[in-house]
């Protein structure tokens, strides 16, 4: 396992809802690589509920997706944006059980397109929400132009 950096923290204005650490209403995800995934774990938070003691759907959709583009930075070594995802609700996923897995893995890919399997996990290991997130992919060269994507060694502190 080799912890991911953050490297748009460096950044001024960077306050991304899911992965900022600054962002004081945000999600402050951080990234593991393991062998071919990208890996999150996460707590999540009573204020996040939308049932009493579940993680509301739409939390949910948003950890999905962004553990998808994370794989698309590292894995893919480009930036992109999603252009669909499917989610499939399979099991509650309870906000007062302790930390939960988020998992992402490359299903396939083109010079344009990548589709993505993303997955929630229980503290017990149960899958309890998946995604099929496809994205768009910009070329390396404009997603370092436009998109402020850093190259893919900036996402590992050994570098």
């Amino acid at each position: 396992m080799r912890k991911i950096r953050n490297p748009f923290t460096e950044h001024d204005g960077y306050f991304c809802y899911a992965c900022s650490p600054e962002n004081q209403a945000g999600l402050k995800m951080t990234f593991e690589e393991e062998d071919d995934c990208i890996i999150s774990r996460w707590n999540p938070a009573i204020h996040l509920q939308g049932y009493i003691n579940v993680l509301h759907g739409g939390i949910q959709a948003t950890l999905l997706d962004e553990i998808a583009s994370w794989l698309v930075y590292v894995k893919l070594k480009t930036a992109g944006v999603t252009s669909s995802m499917n989610v499939k609700y399979r099991k509650p996923v309870y906000v007062n059980r302790g930390k939960i897995l988020i998992r992402a893995s490359l299903r396939s890919s083109s010079q344009r397109l990548a589709e993505i399997d993303a997955g929630i996990y229980s503290p017990e290991k149960q899958l309890c929400t998946e995604a099929v997130v496809t994205y768009f992919l910009f070329s390396e060269k404009l997603a370092r132009e436009k998109y402020w994507y850093p190259g893919s060694e900036a996402f590992y502190f050994d570098k």
